[in-house]
């Protein structure tokens, strides 16, 4: 028989649609900062220098606040997401430079295209088949130009695993948000349960634990090299149990 967490995670495969989609889920999340978003484009722009006018992708862009501070930059820039919302919501950002679609990262996006795609804010590792994950790799690398570079940022999962706050209750504008976290060997995960005046709501959040070398695996199965980590926003040199995140920059092969 399973048990509760294997259970969880054959149920949970689809929990990215509805809940990112969830005008709870922005409420919960909208206290993420712009000017950690802007200060990380600054740096990653002084460190990989971007030729003017690049064209880059922000694939699982949500809101559009990455792309609006590399669109400010002069680069043309392709925002994508799966959440309608988070799309409507980017879309009055738009200008000639800057442009947002609603998109699956499982289904194909374009074919020796971009210089550059961005990964921000562990937007990957979401899907139950191993296939899914290593599919949006290989689509990644096919709609990059040879030599064109990949940056993905991820959580460090040593260091996430040892930071773990297993629980918290947050109240934001009169909802109460009861959160669990809790992982399993293959997976983090985090339970919310959103209560207001009127009912009660389910989430689960679930992220695959993915190291270095998983990510190198799939890479190198898709023609990518990983060039640098990185273990946070102002770019220091990845540690693997000091670290708070996992910042990989890999390069498509010529």
């Amino acid at each position: 028989m399973k048990n509760n967490t294997e259970r969880m995670e054959t149920d949970n495969s689809s929990w990215f649609k509805s809940w990112f989609n969830s005008s709870l889920y922005h409420n919960l999340y909208a206290h993420r900062d712009e000017n950690e978003a802007a200060g990380f484009i600054d740096n990653l722009v002084k460190e990989l220098e971007p030729p003017p006018g690049a064209f880059m992708l922000d694939l699982g862009c949500g809101n559009g606040r990455h792309s609006k501070c590399l669109a400010a930059k002069g680069f043309n820039v392709t925002g994508i997401d799966l959440a309608a919302s988070g799309i409507r919501t980017a879309k009055k950002y738009e200008s000639p430079l800057l442009h947002f679609y609603r998109h699956d990262m499982r289904v194909p996006f374009g074919k020796n295209y971009f210089d550059y795609v961005f990964n921000f804010f562990t937007s990957f590792g979401y899907f139950k088949d191993q296939e899914e994950n290593i599919g949006v790799v290989r689509n990644i690398s096919s709609s990059l130009k040879p030599g064109g570079l990949l940056v993905l940022d991820y959580i460090n999962t040593q260091y996430a695993e040892e930071h773990l706050i297993s629980a918290e209750q947050k109240e934001i504008d009169g909802i109460i948000y009861h959160i669990t976290r809790w992982t399993s060997d293959k997976h983090f995960f985090k339970k919310i349960i959103v209560e207001d005046l009127q009912s009660e709501e389910l989430h689960i959040e679930q992220v695959a634990k993915f190291e270095a070398g998983d990510f190198n695996y799939m890479f190198n199965l898709n023609g990518l090299e990983i060039q640098k980590l990185y273990g946070d926003y102002s770019l220091n040199d990845y540690n693997k149990k000091e670290s708070p995140r996992l910042i990989i920059v890999a390069k498509k092969r010529s």
